[in-house]
C-alpha cells in the first residue's frame, strides 16, 4: 500500500521485514520500488518515501541479495545500518514536507518539533547523526530543500516572491530571499528572470 506524503511506516506485521531505501525521493519512486518488489516476487504490505514493509508469500525470509539488485537497476539501494536508516527517515521526512505536502497541510510548527516528534528521538541527537553520517548539517539540508522547492515554485513565472514565501512557510519575502541568495548567490527574482528551462534546478538524488 503506497502511503501518503509525510507519513511514517507503522511497524512491520508478524513475519514481515522492512526494508530502509535509499534515493526514493518522489512519488514516482513509491510506484517504481513497489512494482519492482512486486517482480521479485514479495507481498508489498506498505511503501513510503525511505522504506517498504514486505514478506514473502510462503513466510520464507526474504532474499534481501535478490532485492537489492533488482533495486540498483533502478539506482535504489537497500541501507542496512540502524544509523544510516534513521538518517534515510529524516531525510525523507523533510522532502516529503517541503516537496509533496500542501500549504494548507503544512504543521503549524517548527521542521525541528516535526522531525523529533514523528521519529521519536530528540532533534540534537537526529541532527548529530544527520551530520556525521551526511557531511552536512540537518539545518543547512533542510535549508537546500526549501530553496530548491522555491526554485521549482518560481518557474512559473506569474509566481510572486512573497507568495512563494508564504506557501514555504518563511516569515517574509526577505527571509526566503536570504536564505536563496546564500545558496544560489543570486535573489530569487534574478533567478525568476533566467526564464523556464534553467539549469539552476538540481535533482532532489543531488541535494546534500
Amino acid at each position: 500500500m503506497l502511503q501518503s506524503a509525510t507519513s511514517v511506516l507503522p511497524a512491520p506485521a508478524a513475519g514481515a521485514t522492512r526494508l530502509s531505501i535509499r534515493n526514493m525521493v518522489c512519488p514516482r519512486c513509491l510506484r517504481v520500488v513497489q512494482r519492482e518488489l512486486e517482480k521479485a516476487g514479495l507481498v508489498v504490505d506498505n511503501v513510503a518515501l525511505g522504506a517498504a514493509n514486505v514478506r514473502t508469500a510462503d513466510g520464507s525470509p526474504v532474499d534481501l541479495p535478490a532485492v537489492e539488485a533488482a533495486l540498483q537497476a533502478f539506482g535504489f539501494a537497500l541501507v542496512e545500518d540502524p544509523r544510516d536508516q534513521l538518517v534515510e527517515q529524516v531525510k525523507a521526512l523533510v522532502v516529503e514536507l517541503i516537496h509533496y505536502t500542501p500549504a494548507e497541510q503544512q504543521p503549524y510548527q517548527t521542521y525541528s518539533h516535526f522531525i523529533s516528534e514523528r521519529l521519536g528521538r530528540s532533534y540534537a541527537y537526529l541532527s548529530h547523526q544527520f551530520s556525521l553520517r551526511e557531511g552536512l548539517t540537518l539545518e543547512k539540508y533542510i535549508i537546500r530543500q526549501r530553496v530548491e522547492r522555491a526554485k521549482e515554485l518560481l518557474s512559473y513565472q506569474d509566481a510572486k516572491v512573497a507568495e512563494v514565501a508564504r506557501l514555504l512557510g518563511y516569515s517574509s519575502a526577505a527571509h526566503l530571499t536570504n536564505q536563496f541568495r546564500q545558496v544560489t548567490g543570486m535573489s530569487p527574482s534574478d533567478f525568476q528572470a533566467l526564464g523556464p528551462g534553467s539549469a539552476g534546478r538540481l535533482s532532489l538524488h543531488n541535494l546534500g
